[in-house]
């Protein structure tokens, strides 16, 4: 399959292809399951359009618990069928789909109680490795195994002795969920949707009861125009309401907001080789291992507050810290907290009070003729969302396609930089040789470009300065910038510095540092005047800024003014004034 590019050019042709030619498709929402159900209908042959209001998986998509699961707590609720169906897809991703983006991580579960535990939590293990291997798939992960205290501590030394009496370790899969998604959408248009961020959805094409397509605002030009569609699908996740809500119609179902929020911390103030899940008093707990860091969460309450910015509040903190100081010899404190951010889960409403007692199934509407709405589900299980939802628009075309569609082939379709990649990383001793750059250097490449890492190299190749560590976050080069803008769809410097890379979780000044930088290498791509340079620089230190007062405050509301205070940043200027002082890459 070739690589395509989502780079400038790649996205104004996506928007004029839109603007002049009916689509068989258009997917509302570059999340993972808008970018799971653009590949699908891809794939299918149909004419595919994508559009999302900001940037690829600026909402929930980029931050969940970077896990992919099944799911233990849905497996002692007795969501049996969840667990196996999401266990299914976590083989497929590990195995298959996306090798380079998925990874096992080992999971301690401490035990507290004698006997009686042990054979409880066991048993649902057990079941939990089992139900892997009966989706017909390999397991993916290792098997899970008995530990004694003495053993758990030797994997954990961070623990209280007194905080177990003996262990389970099991294995999930973890994945970089911006990246990811990101490439859902690559991926989607190497197999020819039309793929375009910064497109808004201000409202629908209507034919008598029939919605045909969707009016839409490019925000980096203000243009607005009309996108026709034999179907069109809504993705939004916890915006699905308000898309609906374009059609002047009731939905068949409603979106609950729940919000989640994590901690990040440095490697060394939590001594241990394993992640942790931890029982709370609402649902539980995990301590993710990630690169240098460690990730901590998560919440899990109401959230009817902005959408756009959930905020993290100083309650939130205190709960995470609170919960997972129980159990450490050496208890963390706000000072070492390193990141914070918070996502909203998009549950299907119920009857019940608690969110974390609401589904995680999905379900597929079509109230409205002509408009598929796929709502709720979990990360892992984007996939089968994405194929529901198709199936459910290529039914509603029947009678307007001149051909048969045919069936999802998702399950067989790799994502891009997964073909080839074991063949690189156990060539990663030579690559290394041949690039000048260390093997850890090459490791951290392969598993953010797998099989593309080539195209990163001969930006390297080009210009040796791009071979450099960024100044102020030297876990990324200053190359993988650069080819954000140039290959990833990065827009903005948020885009680049909270998703392309996640240096605004793993720095303690959040990217401010870095930002200059960043914005002279993203500004050569993109054709930044000095202006929009500036301007980009301004509005994230204010985001910055805005997010870090927002975690003093006591609760959501406090949280969420505080937030507001950060504009999203604005469209690129084309004054001729600012056009007269080009910003340069440096």
């Amino acid at each position: 399959m070739r690589s395509v590019a989502l780079s400038p050019q790649n996205r104004q042709s996506a928007l004029d292809a839109m603007a002049s030619e009916p689509l068989d498709v258009l997917v509302i929402g570059g999340g993972v399951v808008g970018g799971g159900a653009a590949l699908d209908a891809a794939t299918r042959g149909l004419s595919v359009g994508l559009v999302e209001a900001r940037d690829f998986a600026s909402g929930t998509s980029s931050r969940s618990s970077k896990l992919i699961h099944g799911g233990l707590r849905y497996l002692e609720m007795l969501d049996f069928r969840l667990v196996a169906e999401a266990l299914g897809e976590r083989s497929l991703l590990l195995d298959k789909l996306a090798p380079h983006l998925v990874h096992p991580v080992p999971f301690l579960y401490p035990l507290t109680h004698r006997f009686w535990e042990r054979f409880y939590a066991g048993s649902g293990v057990a079941l939990y490795d089992t139900m892997a291997l009966l989706s017909g798939r390999s397991r993916g992960v290792p098997h899970h195994r008995h530990l004694t205290r003495r053993g758990a501590r030797r994997l954990m030394p961070a623990l209280k002795k007194d905080a177990l009496i003996g262990a389970l370790q099991y294995y999930d899969g973890q994945v970089d969920d911006a990246r990811h998604t990101m490439f859902l959408s690559r991926t989607a248009a190497a197999y020819g949707a039309h793929v375009a961020s910064r497109t808004r959805v201000i409202g629908l094409l209507r034919e008598g009861d029939r919605v045909t397509g969707a009016t839409v605002k490019d925000l980096e030009s203000g243009k607005e125009f009309d996108i026709l569609a034999k179907q069109v699908v809504n993705a939004s996740g916890v915006w699905t309401d308000e898309t609906q809500a374009l059609t002047s119609e009731r939905g068949q179902f409603h979106v609950r907001s729940s919000k989640g929020v994590h901690l990040v911390v440095p490697r060394d103030r939590i001594r241990g080789e394993s992640g942790l899940i931890l029982r709370t008093e609402k649902s539980v707990l995990f301590v993710i291992p990630w690169g240098r860091h460690w990730m901590i969460g998560t919440t899990d309450t109401d959230w009817s507050l902005s959408k756009d910015h959930p905020a993290a509040s100083r309650s939130d903190i205190d709960y995470l810290l609170k919960h997972v100081n129980t159990v450490l010899i050496e208890p963390l404190t706000h000072e070492d907290v390193v990141g914070v951010f918070a996502g909203l889960r998009p549950l299907l409403a119920g009857e019940d009070e608690a969110t974390s007692k609401l589904s995680r199934e999905h379900a597929v509407g079509t109230s409205v003729k002509g408009l598929v709405v796929v709502a709720g589900g979990k990360y892992t299980t984007y996939r089968i969302m994405a194929k529901d939802a198709v199936d459910a628009a290529v039914h509603g075309m029947a009678t307007q396609l001149d051909r048969h569609a045919p069936d999802s082939v998702t399950e067989d379709v790799p994502l891009l930089g997964a073909d080839g990649y074991e063949a690189l990383w156990n060539q990663r001793h030579q690559i290394s040789k041949t690039s000048g750059l260390g093997v850890g250097r090459i490791e951290h490449l392969l598993h953010r470009y797998g099989s593309l890492i080539d195209e990163v190299l001969d930006l390297v190749a080009e210009r040796p300065d791009l071979g450099k560590p960024l100044s102020g976050a030297d876990d990324y080069l200053r190359a993988e910038i650069v080819y954000a803008a140039s290959h990833e769809g990065a827009r903005h410097l948020d885009d680049a510095i909270a998703r392309r890379t996640r240096i605004s979780i793993e720095t303690f000044d959040r990217g401010t540092d870095v930002a200059e930088e960043v914005a002279q290498l993203m500004g050569g791509v993109l054709g930044w005047t000095a202006a929009q340079s500036d301007n980009e620089v301004d509005h994230y230190l204010k985001r910055v800024a805005a997010e870090r007062e927002s975690q003093t405050m006591p609760d959501d509301a406090t949280a969420d003014a505080a937030r507001m205070g950060a504009e999203d940043v604005v469209p690129i200027s084309t004054k001729a004034a600012d056009a007269a002082r080009p910003v340069t890459d440096g």
